[in-house]
């Protein structure tokens, strides 16, 4: 039982924009905004993006009644430099966390404040934009980008966990220690009710619910989760045996169907939250006027091409399809057309100028931003032929670079010294021969060289 009740600091709500944050054609009515960040949730593990095996009906349900993109991609295929991406639309080089340019070790970085350079507390955060825009904002779960007692950025009331545990979490509240009893998931679901049902409903919100959902360990779920997939043999996934060059988590792989049958229950507990939250809205009202935001923060492999984890589940590191694709799901009843897909290649540093978008909030000046707005696209609105979509998106982690295509995916490691990689998705889809050597796809090669190039040009640290 909850011993005390969340406070928040009153706000008046903002009638308009401040002068600073207006931009001509900013949209008239400013959305609530419930972003559903899921911990090395990939694409696909969920029904609605091919999945055969791992449940996910409420996921499903919610792409069904909006928007679901196609091509969404990660920048960096590991948390803590994904997560700053996601707010700051700032790259691994820009913002600094975990960003190593020379061929170093890729063990287990440190973890906490440690792995955040001093610079990161100056970042813009899309949070800070907001707050500034007039709207109320939250955080509540993993954070895992420096301070996981005191996010700070902007956010008016923070619940974050410290450690990764499902069961009894150690909560900060606000900077407050506040050990909890129960399962991570439900309580992270809990607060959030809670946020949604405090406030002015005429200000609008801004609220992260970053569940660590299905990131490892995989103890301290309910049981029935893990009855549903007891039998379960994941036949589909496509599995292979333990790599020679598998690195993190490579322990998972003496056992692959009794992890996946873990793993899937964890993806299943956080698809169980989507009605509650969904109920909450309605409840209080606001469903017509909150736009709701499923995605991953980075990819998985789950035992694909022989390795578990995501981008330093291998050495050297990865960029496999399974490690930088996440879902993207659009949910805005009545707004935002139902049943519908989207193409194009999007990645983690277009989210914030497409949020600024939405909401009419300036983004920052002056900071390199690479990113643009899929905001048009989100409405199913055809393709300004005067300013078409770029189709590459790009990828750093460490001493790792990828540009990627609508066919084809170039990875070069050590400024281009290698091991580089070629794969030509349309007929390997699965990234099993490398072409870099090949002499039939040399220009292939040097074009998304220089258009890798190019991006590395465009944003400088």
């Amino acid at each position: 039982m909850r011993t005390r009740r969340l406070f928040f600091h009153s706000m008046a709500a903002a009638a308009a924009l401040p002068a600073f944050a207006q931009r001509k054609g900013a949209a008239q009515q400013r959305p609530n905004i419930l972003l559903i960040l899921a911990d090395d949730l990939a694409d696909w593990m969920l029904g609605c993006y091919g999945n055969k095996e791992i449940r996910t009906p409420n996921i499903d349900l919610l792409a069904r009644s909006g928007m679901r993109f196609q091509n969404s991609f990660v920048c960096t295929p590991i948390c803590s430099p994904s997560r700053a991406t996601w707010f700051t639309g700032r790259t691994p080089r820009q913002h600094g966390i975990h960003d190593f340019l020379t061929a170093n070790p890729i063990e287990k970085p440190p973890q906490g404040q440690k792995d955040v350079p001093a610079s990161f507390a100056n970042e813009v955060f899309l949070s800070d934009l907001l707050k500034q825009g007039g709207y109320r904002t939250g955080y509540i779960g993993k954070w895992h980008m420096g301070n996981d007692q005191q996010p700070g950025h902007g956010f008016d009331w923070t619940a974050t966990v410290e450690g990764r545990t499902y069961a009894d979490p150690n909560y900060f509240i606000n900077g407050k220690q506040t050990p909890r009893q129960g399962f991570l998931t439900e309580l992270n679901t809990g607060y959030a009710e809670e946020f949604i049902n405090q406030g002015d409903k005429a200000q609008p919100f801004f609220l992260t619910l970053g569940y660590l959902n299905p990131h490892t360990p995989y103890s301290g779920h309910p049981q029935r989760y893990y009855d549903m997939y007891a039998g379960t043999k994941f036949d589909s996934i496509g599995w292979l045996p333990k790599a020679p060059n598998a690195l993190r988590e490579k322990n998972m792989m003496d056992d692959v169907v009794g992890n996946i049958r873990k793993c899937a229950a964890s993806v299943t507990a956080l698809d169980d939250q989507l009605p509650r939250l969904l109920k909450t809205l309605d409840t209080r009202g606001v469903r017509e006027n909150t736009l709701v935001i499923l995605a991953g923060d980075n990819g998985y492999l789950l035992g694909r091409h022989g390795l578990w984890s995501k981008g330093h589940a291998s050495d050297p590191i990865n960029m496999y399809e399974e490690s930088v694709r996440v879902p993207m799901i659009w949910h805005w009843r009545g707004k935002l057309p139902v049943e519908s897909t989207r193409p194009e290649m999007i990645s983690s540093y277009d989210f914030l100028p497409t949020i600024c978008d939405v909401t009419g909030v300036a983004a920052p000046a002056n900071r390199n931003l690479c990113g643009r707005s899929y905001w048009p696209l989100a409405q199913n609105k055809p393709i300004d032929r005067k300013n078409p979509w770029p189709n590459t998106v790009f990828g750093h982690f460490r001493n790792t670079e990828m540009a990627r295509d609508g066919r084809f995916k170039l990875v070069l490691r050590n400024a281009g010294e290698g091991p580089n990689e070629l794969f030509d998705l349309s007929q390997d889809a699965r990234e099993q021969v490398n072409q870099y050597n090949n002499p039939q796809y040399a220009t292939i090669r040097e074009r998304l060289a220089a258009e890798l190039n190019g991006w590395r040009r465009r944003t400088p640290s």
